[in-house]
């Protein structure tokens, strides 16, 4: 089973966040504290389970948690201040969403930029470490789940459904027949050269 805490004696949160690699949507992140005597045999990486397992796992750790939330960073935001800093500054609207207030934080990965005064640690792998990362992880990749179902919904010919807004061949070949969405992420390589070839045409 993963660990249950990282900090000694202290109220922690962990996060972590979705959509980071995807050519279409919002990056989404969550925070999750769970009670220190916290088990759970099931939790793990969210890329390791299944749909139906996150989804049951989702509504577990929306019970049990002490405090969770999860945070949403546009895609134009993304263009506008990068895809490192989107996924941070997710993390840091699901810290700010909590009813809890964390007094350490936890983030799966390597780079993170301080949440106020609270001590933090990187972790790689850390979703498949701690079992607050993994329900973050959960969390996050569910939700935003939802968000591309939503907006497949508007824009079927994508297969978001499918490919959640990740450079699969399909969505690719999609870009290059139908052109971008206005939820495409055009600073990322496989939208922003459809942008030049449309300058080219004017």
């Amino acid at each position: 089973m993963l660990k249950s805490h990282y900090f000694t004696d202290l109220i922690e949160a962990g996060c972590d966040e979705a959509g980071r690699g995807c050519l279409a949507g919002s990056v989404f992140a969550a925070a999750v504290i769970l009670p220190t005597d916290y088990e759970n045999a099931l939790l793990n990486d969210s890329k390791k389970l299944t749909e139906k397992q996150r989804y049951a796992l989702r509504t577990q750790i929306e019970a049990d948690a002490l405090a969770w939330a999860v945070g949403e960073v546009t895609a134009d935001e993304i263009d506008e201040i990068n895809i490192l800093n989107a996924s941070i500054l997710a993390m840091h609207r699901a810290l700010d969403g909590l009813k809890l207030r964390p007094q350490a934080v936890i983030v799966d990965g390597n780079r993170f930029k301080p949440y106020g005064t609270l001590p933090h640690e990187t972790i790689v792998k850390g979703d498949a470490k701690y079992l607050s990362i993994a329900a973050a992880s959960i969390l996050a990749k569910t939700y935003r789940d939802d968000y591309m179902d939503n907006l497949a919904l508007q824009y079927p010919a994508y297969q978001w459904k499918v490919n959640k807004g990740y450079p699969t061949k399909a969505h690719r070949a999609a870009i290059e027949e139908h052109g971008i969405s206005p939820f495409h992420r055009k600073t990322f390589k496989g939208v922003k050269e459809m942008l030049v070839n449309e300058e080219e045409c004017v």
